[in-house]
C-alpha cells in the first residue's frame, strides 16, 4: 500500500484553501441604514436579515444568521461601519436558520441573550446529543421583557406570546421607533408551511395584536419580503386579518366535516392571492387550523 504524509506547510495551505472556498461560496451580504435612524443597520445575508445597533460603548446585534455558512461576512459588515466591540447578540427565536453560527461573535466577547424557553429547548436537545454544534447557549434569558441600555441607546426585548415559536423576542428601539421582528409577521406573505412550531393558532393572532400595539413606525423583518422593503403597522394588521379570515373559513369547513383534505383543497382566500406563497402554501396553512378546529390542538 502506498502512503504519504502531508507536511505542516501543505496541511496549512489546504486548510486556507478550504476556508477561502467556503468564503467564496457564501451568499452576498449587504448593509443598509434603517430609514430615519443614525445608528441602526439592517444586514441582508442571502435570504436572511438581521440588525445591528452602533453605540459609543459597543454594538448590539440581532440574530447571527450564519447557519451552514461563515459568520465572518456579517462581522465584516459591522466592522465597515464601526470599530466598537460587539457587546450583545440577541436571539429572535431558536430556529437554526436565524440563530446558528454565533461562535465567532462569542469569541469576540459578546453576551448572548434569548428567551427562557429558547434555552430550555436547546438544553433538552443537548441532553439528547441532538443540539447543533454551531449554536451558542444564551448567557442571559428573558421571560416577559428585558431592557438593554448601552451608550445612550435603549433596546427593549419583548415577548409577545406564542407565534412562529414559543420563544420569539421582538427587539424594540423606542427612541428610533424601530422593531426587529423575525418570521411571525411576514410582509405580503402567508405563514410558513403548516405553521409547524405553534401550539395555538389563536394565540398567534393575539401575539400579532400585541406587536401592533407597540409604539413603532418601521419593522425590519428577518427575511426580504415584498421586494425587501421595511414593514409597517398596516402589514401587521394585514397579517392579523389573514389569520382571522383563515380561521373563520377553516372553522366553517371543520363544522361541515371537511377537514382535512377537502378543506385544504376547497378553501380559497382571493383577497390574499397575490401574496407570496399563496398558491403553494395556503393548503398547509389551512391544515394547521384544521388541527385546531377539528381536533382541538
Amino acid at each position: 500500500m502506498f502512503r504519504f504524509t502531508l507536511g505542516p506547510a501543505m496541511a496549512a495551505l489546504i486548510a486556507l484553501t478550504c476556508q477561502a472556498a467556503a468564503q467564496s461560496n457564501a451568499p452576498q451580504v449587504t448593509t443598509k441604514k434603517v430609514d430615519g435612524t443614525d445608528n441602526v443597520y439592517m444586514v441582508r445575508y442571502g435570504g436572511h436579515q438581521s440588525i445591528f445597533v452602533v453605540t459609543p460603548q459597543g454594538v448590539i446585534v440581532g440574530d447571527p444568521i450564519s447557519y451552514l455558512r461563515p459568520a465572518k461576512p456579517f462581522i465584516d459588515e459591522i466592522k465597515k461601519v464601526t470599530d466598537q466591540p460587539i457587546k450583545y447578540v440577541i436571539y429572535s427565536h431558536h430556529h437554526y436558520d436565524h440563530a446558528a453560527g454565533g461562535k465567532p461573535f462569542k469569541d469576540m466577547g459578546a453576551t448572548f441573550i434569548g428567551h427562557r424557553l429558547l434555552k430550555q429547548r436547546w438544553m433538552d436537545l443537548k441532553k439528547q446529543n441532538a443540539l447543533l454544534s454551531d449554536v451558542v447557549m444564551p448567557d442571559e434569558v428573558v421571560d416577559r421583557k428585558k431592557t438593554i441600555k448601552l451608550g445612550g441607546t435603549t433596546v427593549e426585548l419583548i415577548y409577545t406570546g406564542i407565534n412562529h415559536s414559543d420563544n420569539s423576542l421582538v427587539m424594540l428601539l423606542p427612541k428610533e421607533k424601530v422593531v426587529f421582528v423575525v418570521d411571525f409577521a411576514p410582509i405580503e406573505s402567508i405563514q410558513f408551511r403548516n405553521i409547524p412550531d405553534n401550539s395555538s393558532p389563536l394565540a398567534f393572532v393575539e401575539s400579532l395584536k400585541k406587536l401592533e400595539a407597540l409604539d413603532w413606525n418601521i419593522m425590519v423583518p428577518g427575511h426580504p419580503y415584498a421586494g425587501g422593503r421595511w414593514g409597517t403597522k398596516k402589514d401587521v394588521q394585514d397579517d392579523i386579518a389573514y389569520l382571522e379570515d383563515l380561521s373563520s373559513a377553516t372553522k366553517k369547513a371543520a363544522d361541515e366535516g371537511k377537514c382535512f383534505d377537502t378543506a385544504m383543497k376547497e378553501i380559497k382566500l382571493p383577497k390574499y392571492e397575490k401574496w407570496t406563497g399563496y398558491e403553494t402554501g395556503l393548503g398547509a396553512n389551512v391544515e394547521r387550523f384544521c388541527y385546531w378546529w377539528a381536533r382541538g390542538y
